[in-house]
C-alpha cells in the first residue's frame, strides 16, 4: 500500500517541542525536576458566537495565545501544552444550534482525572488556561479541590483575558462593559488568527436590552444575576462586531501574548506558600 504523507500537524499553533503529546514516556521518565515543569491545559468551548463567527472561537483564542507565548518563552523554562480541551460548560448558549456543552460535573471530573494523571507522572504545576467566560467558577472549584487532595499540587485557574491587554485602549466604554460575547474584541482577534472563518458580511451589533437600572445588580461583576444568552440577545451576539478589524486583533493578540509570557515565567518560579 502506498504511503500517504498527509503533512498534518497536530500541534497547531503550539511549538512542536512544547507539545506534551509529542513526548514519549521514556522522555518524561527521564525529565529532570518534573515538579517544576509547567503543564498548561488550554481550554475553550464549542458554542455559538453569533452568525458571523465559528463555534471554535474560545478554543482558538486560548490555543493561539498560548502557542505564541510558548514560542517566546525563555527556552530554559520547561513548559508544555496539553491538547486543547475544546468542550466546556456552555449551557448558557444551548438554545442556539451547534453549541456543545458539558455539565459542570463532567467538566470537573475531566479536569480532575487529567490532573491526577499528571500528578502520577511527577508533575506538580498545572495551568488551566481558559478563554470561555462561562466556566471560570468551575475551574476555581476544581483547582481548590485538587490542591486539598494533593497538597503539593499547584493549580492555576486562569482566564486568558485577565492579563493586561490592549482592549482598554481599543474599545469604547459600552463595548468594554457589555461586549462580552462575539463583539469587537473577539471578532477582531479572530480576524487576526482565523480570518478565513469570519463572515463579516453577517456581523450584526446587539447589546442586551432591558437591563435593570437604579440598582447595584449587573450581568457580571460583584453583584450578578443569573442569565442565559437567550435572555439578552436574539442573534447570540453581545457587543458590536461590525467595527472589528484585523489590525485591532493584531494589537490584542500581541498584548495578550506578552502578558502570558510573563505569567508563565511567574508560574515556573512560583512556590506554594506555607504558614
Amino acid at each position: 500500500m502506498q504511503h500517504l504523507a498527509l503533512g498534518f500537524a497536530m500541534h497547531g499553533p503550539i511549538p512542536p517541542h512544547r507539545f506534551f503529546p509529542y513526548l514519549t514516556w521514556t522522555e518524561i521518565e527521564a525529565m529532570p525536576h518534573r515538579d517544576q515543569v509547567v503543564i498548561v491545559q488550554p481550554m475553550g468551548a464549542i458554542e455559538q458566537h453569533g452568525p458571523h463567527l465559528p463555534l471554535v472561537v474560545d478554543s482558538a483564542i486560548a490555543t493561539t495565545v498560548l502557542g505564541h507565548a510558548l514560542a517566546r518563552l525563555d527556552e530554559t523554562i520547561p513548559a508544555y501544552s496539553l491538547p486543547p480541551l475544546y468542550y466546556g460548560k456552555s449551557n448558557e448558549h444551548w438554545h442556539f444550534p451547534g453549541t456543545i456543552t458539558l455539565s459542570a460535573e463532567t467538566l470537573l471530573r475531566v479536569i480532575t482525572e487529567v490532573a491526577e494523571s499528571l500528578y502520577r507522572a511527577g508533575f506538580r504545576k498545572l495551568v488551566l488556561l481558559n478563554a470561555h467566560g462561562g466556566q471560570p467558577q468551575v475551574l476555581e472549584i476544581v483547582a481548590r479541590d485538587l490542591h486539598l487532595a494533593y497538597p503539593d499540587l499547584m493549580v492555576f485557574p486562569l482566564f486568558v483575558w485577565a492579563v493586561p491587554n490592549a482592549a482598554v485602549d481599543l474599545l469604547p466604554p459600552q463595548e468594554l462593559e457589555l461586549g462580552i460575547h462575539a463583539g469587537d474584541a473577539e471578532t477582531s482577534l479572530m480576524l487576526s488568527i482565523l480570518p478565513d472563518q469570519v463572515r463579516m458580511d453577517k456581523a450584526q451589533a446587539e447589546f442586551p436590552q432591558n437591563l435593570p437600572t437604579n440598582t447595584w445588580l449587573t450581568m457580571e461583576g460583584a453583584l450578578p444575576f443569573a442569565w442565559v444568552t437567550q435572555d439578552l440577545s436574539q442573534s447570540g451576539v453581545l457587543g458590536d462586531p461590525t467595527v472589528a478589524t484585523a489590525a485591532k486583533g493584531d494589537q490584542l493578540l500581541e498584548s495578550l501574548v506578552q502578558g502570558w509570557v510573563t505569567v508563565l515565567g511567574d508560574i515556573h518560579r512560583f512556590q506554594q506558600p506555607h504558614a
